[in-house]
């Protein structure tokens, strides 16, 4: 069962969740991160990025996932939002792998991360965002998830993401690695905040696994740790 560690506000929930992931590498030089993008873990990389880059001189990343059709170079990929905010700062690009936004054979792509993954794996900590319908990446709800790397159709509330808002070319599907292998990764960290996420949060702690919201999955792993601001968390916390 997962439970929540509710912290007074997104700047706290973000000081502990940078403290968590400096302490993985701390504990693992080799580590491997997945990491999520958004607006929900951007200021714990931002605190995470202030530590000494000779701490990561063997952290290995991977991107979770990718908006397909977007230009690599365009401020609202998530590989702009991963370069500027953690990888750039702490010297990483030479250990970082990321899915191509801009690769005319999507299929091939995704062969070539989860090959990759398939031989450096498993994934030692994913940071992972709650998306509002319960995705996990761009694990979208549907009757069938996909174990491995895919190309993903977008849901509408995917497509309505405030990264792509502003952006003239709206992505064309989405890249992302599959639910099998966020779970076989050995700690989960799932961060959780603002109102707008109240709902998916309640929903994610009824217990119930479903297909229909992806997040659910989760319950089955063993080590996820659930950090979620007061925001986020007042539906649950009501006596």
């Amino acid at each position: 069962m997962l439970v929540p560690t509710i912290l007074e506000n997104h700047e706290m929930m973000s000081e502990v969740a940078a403290g968590f992931l400096l302490r993985t590498i701390l504990e693992k030089p080799t580590s491997l991160l997945c990491l999520a993008t958004g607006s929900t873990p951007m200021r714990s990389y931002q605190l995470l990025a202030k530590s000494r880059p000779e701490r990561f001189t063997q952290a290995r990343v991977i991107k979770l996932d990718e908006w397909a059709g977007l230009p690599m170079e365009s401020p609202a990929t998530c590989e702009t939002f991963l370069r500027s905010a953690l990888i750039d700062p702490l010297q990483l690009s030479t250990r970082y792998v990321s899915f191509n936004s801009q690769v005319t054979d999507r299929p091939a792509e995704c062969a070539r991360i989860a090959q990759w993954l398939r031989r450096n794996g498993p994934i030692d900590l994913c940071v992972l965002g709650l998306g509002v319908n319960g995705h996990l990446g761009f694990n979208e709800p549907a009757d069938a998830l996909q174990p491995h790397a895919h190309v993903a159709s977008l849901s509408a509330s995917s497509l309505s993401h405030s990264m792509i808002a502003e952006e003239p070319i709206k992505p064309e599907a989405g890249l992302t690695l599959g639910m099998a292998d966020l779970l076989q990764s050995r700690e989960i960290l799932l961060l959780v905040s603002g109102p707008t996420k109240q709902e998916p949060l309640r929903r994610l702690l009824l217990g119930e696994i479903s297909t229909h919201f992806p997040a659910t999955f989760l319950q089955l792993h063993s080590r996820v740790t659930l950090l979620c601001d007061a925001a986020a968390a007042e539906s649950v916390s009501k006596p």
